[in-house]
């Protein structure tokens, strides 16, 4: 049987690098997409997997994706994880910049990025099998929280889009899935959020028993990935235990109460 070809933005580190090693150890080929040729390039002869520089917010980026794509072969599955956070002020004081950015590459760069790959997904498609759209939101396109503001917004967004395309997909072959991780701890998404201020990321995850890492989300995509063709997980949200809700974190050590 051919191997199946996924998809992956925001390959270059976190959630998305991890899902690049994942899918490949499961023996899928894989195209990892970033802004960070670098990067990309170390994960490439680490994984074999082959490697696309671009930007999700660029057109012209995501149009020569999508050529580059096509000339390798069919794609079974798109993984739209590119994504991030700017900021934690409040609306009255967060800077419209940052929110810019933030429905730049969580909304606009999923929408370009799934219309460029949707064509493909089509075409690649035979009988007995699924084609993929899984989206990585966010907890935080469920429920806000003070701080929250744009990147609640843009979170929200991304989960709309994805909730209408599954809608208008109806009918076709075509699972549309969304994971919606709450507390990871990756190397970079609050060391971004918090404009490099490394004590300020660190706090986040100050004495939390077992945070999720990117490996843990990994697994979770690639499992929804592999299952039955006419199974689909629509939503599912992933959260370490210690983390009842986003106003309810444990801090210390998990035990039961005797």
């Amino acid at each position: 049987m051919t191997a199946r070809r996924a998809v992956v933005t925001g390959a270059s580190s976190g959630i998305g690098a991890a899902t690049v090693r994942l899918l490949r150890e499961h023996d899928w080929q894989v195209v990892g997409v970033a802004r960070r040729q670098d990067r990309l390039e170390a994960l490439a002869a680490e994984t074999g997997a082959d490697v696309f520089v671009a930007d999700v917010t660029n057109q012209s980026d995501v149009d020569a994706l999508a050529a580059f794509v096509d000339g390798l072969g069919p794609v079974h599955a798109l993984v739209n994880n590119a994504g991030g956070a700017r900021g934690m002020e409040s609306v009255e004081e967060s800077r419209p910049e940052d929110w810019q950015w933030m429905f730049d590459v969580n909304v606009l760069g999923t929408k370009r990025v799934t219309s460029a790959m949707l064509p493909l997904l089509r075409k690649s498609w035979t009988p007995g099998t699924s084609a993929d759209i899984l989206t990585v939101t966010s907890v935080a396109g469920y429920v806000t929280y003070e701080g929250g503001g744009g990147y609640n917004a843009a979170k929200f967004a991304e989960r709309a889009l994805v909730g209408v395309l599954r809608l208008e997909l109806a009918g076709e072959p075509i699972r549309v899935i969304d994971i919606a991780p709450g507390m990871v701890a990756t190397e970079e998404f609050s060391l971004n959020r918090f404009g490099g201020d490394k004590s300020a990321a660190d706090k986040v995850y100050h004495d939390v028993q077992e945070p999720l890492t990117a490996e843990d989300i990994a697994i979770t995509i690639v499992g929804a990935l592999e299952l039955p063709h006419h199974v689909s997980i629509e939503h599912l949200t992933v959260r370490p235990v210690a983390q009842a809700a986003q106003h309810k974190v444990v801090r210390g050590e998990l035990k039961p109460r005797l």
